[in-house]
């Protein structure tokens, strides 16, 4: 009961926060869709957040609540954008089967005449005393195998709604989105006590999200990711190369080196992450984190 109660709290915050969304003909006029069609929708040409490219976990399924709180700059000579992540981690069965909900609270971005133009976006920045809201992640996560002898092996399943805003600026595509991908994971050096742990973790999967083109209607790519995880003591360094790789390559084929650094001290935990963007994915991102476990 003591667990629902938090969980029950942790929701109403996550979802209240989350400014209402406004119909697009709010902001400039009803003739903007007139330039939608003009929209590629693929990462390059799209705002950071737009196409989440999947996150490679350890390969195994969190055992207790979790409720996140991220700040985040990402950068682009075109395009600067600064948001609030939240993140929600729920244990439906203890270290068996797990839901998660990620949402964008609030973005503000701006960008170049240069990058507007390019994006067939309308406006370079979001017109003053306005608000819109991000999509809503939700995800599956269920473990397969879980040994110490062989490997961990984790499934996982995500939905993206089409809750986001400012499709007039190419900020998110309000078109539904979805993925699924296996992980595998391995301790591959730990000390008795378990206090130094090296760990390698490897995914790939399907990615498949809706698009304006009136002949193809959905754009398929393959996911994937590899990267290591080392443990010791109350800090974790995480380092990844993930992406996907879209068959129509028009911007679809996004990659991003991630890095993330955790401190970890009763059931809280900050974290300090950098990604660096390659070939589609134009952004470097910067984000401070707070974590609190229940």
């Amino acid at each position: 009961m003591k667990h629902m109660r938090y969980l029950l709290i942790a929701i109403s915050i996550l979802f209240i926060s989350i400014p209402n969304a406004k119909a697009e003909g709010e902001y400039i006029g009803s003739d903007w869709r007139d330039k939608g069609m003009l929209l590629v929708y693929s990462p390059r040409y799209f705002g950071p957040s737009a196409f989440p490219v999947p996150e490679l976990r350890t390969a195994l399924v969190p055992s207790c609540f979790e409720v996140e709180l991220q700040g985040r700059y990402h950068y682009y000579t075109g395009d600067k954008t600064t948001d609030l992540f939240a993140r929600l981690m729920i244990p439906v069965v203890k270290k068996r089967v797990g839901v998660e909900i990620t949402a964008i609270i609030k973005e503000k971005y701006k960008l170049t005449p240069e990058t507007r133009d390019e994006r067939n976006a309308v406006d370079i920045e979001l017109p003053p005393h306005e608000s819109y809201q991000g999509d809503i992640v939700i995800s599956s996560l269920f473990q397969v195998l879980q040994s110490e002898k062989w490997v961990d092996i984790m499934a996982s399943l995500a939905l993206k709604t089409a809750s986001g805003g400012r499709l007039c600026d190419a900020r998110f595509t309000d078109a539904v989105t979805y993925w699924m991908d296996v992980t595998v994971g391995k301790d591959l050096l730990k000390n008795e006590r378990k206090t130094a742990v090296l760990r390698m973790q490897a995914m790939v999967g399907f990615y498949c999200w809706m698009t304006n083109d009136i002949i193809h209607r959905q754009n398929d790519a393959t996911s994937f990711s590899i990267g290591f995880t080392g443990f010791y003591r109350h800090f974790t360094l995480s380092c990844n190369f993930s992406g996907f790789y879209g068959y129509k390559n028009n911007g679809d084929r996004p990659l991003i080196l991630r890095n993330n650094l955790t401190y970890e001290f009763k059931k809280n935990r900050m974290s300090f992450r950098y990604n660096h963007g390659m070939k589609d994915y134009l952004y470097d991102n910067y984000s401070v984190g707070y974590t609190r476990c229940f």
